[in-house]
């Protein structure tokens, strides 16, 4: 029998009347952007020292949201209260000034300034004349309140995206905020950074620090809230204590359907050998890196922080070439140094980072998604058939389900799922032999992970050979035909789909099962109180699978 929908109860949520007075209320807030109502009479109500989660799919107007309280965009109508008290917080300096701060799901950190200097960026009241000894000294203070050690005089372009989520974090914490935002920030984080986020979190909450937390990873927010506000296409459906929410009556909440599990992607027989790697190694990255992938064939990459899984990437991909080894596709040796020569090649890769290397957030999605393929735009004197280009993107518009009012809207404007679907698009594009999903569906919402899944599927089956990275283990488990596991920066197992399970996987990404060269071979039975010792772990329940197989570090881990 269907579990009911989440009821709403009224359309606002309401106020405790014998509780402590909410530190901030959004009372029908309402933003349109051209034809697409963004956030249609949307209330929320936090208080002091609460922890409250808010979910909704992409699209589902929560970044509009926060863009709101935090006073990067207006309301087109409705209103948002502070301490009982009215308020018009029309910049993001309005917004820090009244103790509403947000970290964003991606990484907002000015390359070229130290560590420190991205810290205090916000800090108005430090005057021109900075005192730079005290300026680094308290951010170390910060940092170390959060238990972490960074160069705080280093200019923060080499920062990792797990270290960039962290000056983000800190940066937060230094304007002594009331309301924190916090927009995906486990997304970029191992096991480790997770566990010791949510103690900050933790504690933040007993100082009275309200904490608005934003993640599409279930299993962390029945852990850390205290009450869920959900969103779907604009509209506040319902706010709920945790102990009166289940998953799954959430995610019918957002979604507005049963999602009983993820997609299942269909088993063939794959195809001839499309991309034979044999002993590819980089100087202190990566080393002794053999496989095949066939045709319609999906090759799951599996492993723990620092197993250097995304630099194998990148070697394929001539982001970073490897120093040596052979690469073989169908059948022929090649000789991958570039982006460039990949994509004639007929090789892809879709980022985990859409920020920094996916998209280019000024251009439209017709820009985005046409970029790598262009000349195939160019008339006879160079210039650009516009029409041809967006009857590209509205085919992918369309075909992947990404939510915009036209093709013409700049990157920036969309949520991060749809920007998702966007670098998929693009590189789909180019028709590629062979495509490279990093983290496919990092950011992305259980229903928009469906219809990847989906895609991926129908992808193998038109005879695509497909590599995914992913920290997500119930996706490797689901989507993979086999699953190769690495382990700083080497490989460990290859195991098979029907093989395969998260103890198995787990256990050989912690070095506690013997190489394996063939997946044929299955995977070496478990023994001793090292593999046990894993597998507890994983049964406890105190450790996720798919957080403790966190994204790696893009310098010292991937």
């Amino acid at each position: 029998m269907p579990h009911p929908a989440p009821a709403a109860a009224s359309p606002e949520p309401p106020v405790r009347a014998d509780g402590p007075v909410p530190v901030l209320e959004m009372r029908g807030i309402r933003r349109a952007f051209g034809s697409t109502q963004a956030l249609d009479d949307v209330s929320l109500v936090l208080y002091p020292g609460e922890i409250h989660a808010l979910l909704g799919e992409n699209g589902a107007g929560k970044s509009t949201l926060i863009k709101i309280m935090t006073g990067v965009q207006q309301p087109d109508g409705g209103e948002m209260r502070i301490d009982g008290r009215p308020v018009r917080v029309q910049s993001s300096q309005d917004g820090q000034r009244l103790g509403v701060a947000a970290i964003y799901q991606e990484p907002m950190i000015f390359p070229d300034l130290s560590v420190a200097e991205n810290i205090f960026i916000g800090h108005s009241e430090r005057g021109r004349i900075v005192d730079r000894r005290a300026m680094e000294r308290e951010a170390r203070a910060v940092l170390e309140r959060l238990g972490v050690r960074l160069d705080v005089g280093s200019p923060a372009r080499g920062l990792t995206l797990a270290e960039q989520q962290t000056v983000e974090i800190a940066k937060a914490i230094s304007l002594k905020v009331r309301v924190l935002i916090m927009d995906e920030p486990t997304a970029s984080l191992s096991a480790h950074e997770v566990r010791q986020l949510f103690r900050i979190v933790a504690a933040l909450k007993a100082e009275g620090v309200a904490v608005l937390f934003i993640s599409h990873r279930m299993e962390e927010v029945f852990e850390i809230a205290d009450r869920v506000t959900i969103l779907r296409d604009g509209r506040w459906i319902s706010t709920s204590p945790r102990g009166e929410l289940t998953p799954a009556l959430a995610i019918r909440g957002m979604v507005g359907r049963e999602v009983v599990e993820l997609f299942r992607r269909s088993r063939r027989e794959p195809g001839e050998v499309r991309l034979a790697v044999r002993d590819l190694h980089r100087e202190g990255v990566f080393s002794g890196i053999s496989f095949d992938v066939r045709a319609g064939e999906v090759l799951g990459f599996a492993g723990l922080v620092g197993a250097h899984r995304t630099d194998v990437g990148l070697a394929l991909f001539g982001v970073a070439p490897a120093d040596g080894g052979t690469v073989e596709l169908d059948g022929t040796r090649i000789d991958v140094r570039s982006p460039q020569a990949a994509t004639r090649l007929g090789i892809a890769y879709s980022t985990e980072d859409r920020r920094q290397l996916g998209l280019i957030f000024p251009m439209s999605i017709t820009a985005n998604i046409t970029l790598p393929s262009l000349d195939r735009y160019l008339g006879p004197l160079g210039i650009v058939r516009r029409d041809e280009e967006r009857e590209t993107a509205a085919a992918f518009r369309e075909r992947l389900r990404i939510r915009a009012p036209s093709v013409d809207t700049p990157a920036a404007a969309l949520s991060g799922g749809n920007q998702q679907k966007v670098v998929l698009s693009k590189w789909l594009e180019t028709k590629p032999k062979v495509l490279i999903l990093d983290e496919p569906t990092r950011g992305i919402d259980v229903g928009a992970k469906v219809e990847v899944h989906q895609l991926i599927d129908e992808l193998a089956a038109q005879g695509m050979a497909i590599i995914m990275i992913s920290s997500d283990l119930p996706e490797v488990l689901t989507m993979s035909d086999r699953i190769l596991v690495m382990r700083e920066g080497r490989q460990v197992a290859m195991i098979a789909h029907d093989d395969a399970t998260q103890e198995r996987v787990l256990a050989a990404a912690m070095g506690q099962a013997r190489d394996v060269a063939d997946d044929e071979a299955g995977i070496d039975t478990l023994a001793g109180t090292a593999a046990s010792a894993a597998i507890d772990l994983l049964t406890s329940g105190d450790v996720d699978p798919a957080v403790l197989l966190g994204a790696d570090d893009a310098e010292a881990g991937r």
